[in-house]
């Protein structure tokens, strides 16, 4: 297993598993199949494990290892004779699913006609293009329970504020660059916003208190058209 990542040190007690550099479906879907066989088999000494787009931060109970004068090196031994089991293949099929309702432009999405324009489409296509693609959640950060969301089509990206907003609204879904993302929060930001949910991203009472988590699949429903069909 160990060809698939290079093992970088965190300082005295935690492990960075490094699978490439680009953000890329490919990429951050062996970071996922690698953090599920990682809870599989997962040792006493492993206290967490966090995904990122292309790297797998693994804390370590040094203490765990009892006299050993070298326990990253014994924790890196063991990683070498992991057996991963089915790389993958079953990410996708035990992963979450979440619709996430949207109400697209106006009010709640006040750069969607420029990324419209931007991006040489009309706003219809625009949200049909959006709400088309089944989404990765790739990662969480920038705030709690931010979540970066993969697989977005190319044609939708656009760089983000050269000035960023002093207040975005939560709930708001961005888009910077080839990602899009959701704000779980009311804060700064400078994302390109084409519409907002009303959906809790994140609740710190909760025993999850993200509603999303990396390696979540995520869709976008346009909650207007669906109310306007069924009227």
């Amino acid at each position: 297993m160990s060809s698939a990542f290079n093992v970088e040190t965190l300082g005295e007690d935690a492990l960075l598993l490094r699978f490439g550099h680009a953000i890329d479906p490919q990429t951050n879907r062996r970071v996922h199949a690698c953090a599920a066989a990682l809870a599989r088999q997962r040792p006493p000494w492993l206290l967490d494990i966090v995904p990122a787009f292309s790297t797998l931060a693994l804390a370590i109970d040094v203490e765990a290892f009892n006299d050993s004068s070298e326990p990253l090196a014994d924790a890196r031994r063991w990683l070498e004779s992991l057996d991963p089991g089915r790389p993958g293949a079953d990410i996708d099929e035990d992963a979450r699913r979440h619709e996430i309702p949207l109400h697209y432009g106006g009010e709640h999405g006040p750069d969607l006609e420029a990324l419209a324009r931007h991006a040489g489409l009309s706003v219809a296509q625009v949200i049909a293009l959006h709400t088309a693609v089944e989404y990765r959640v790739g990662m969480l950060g920038f705030a709690p329970g931010f979540p970066y969301l993969i697989g977005m089509d190319e044609r939708l990206s656009m760089p983000r504020h050269a000035t960023p907003r002093t207040r975005v609204q939560a709930g708001s879904v961005g888009i910077a660059g080839a990602q899009t993302g959701i704000y779980p929060g009311t804060g700064p930001g400078g994302w390109q916003i084409i519409g907002r949910t009303d959906a809790i991203l994140f609740d710190a009472t909760q025993e999850r208190p993200a509603l999303l988590e990396p390696g979540d699949r995520v869709r976008f429903i346009d909650i207007d058209a669906r109310q306007e069909s069924s009227s």
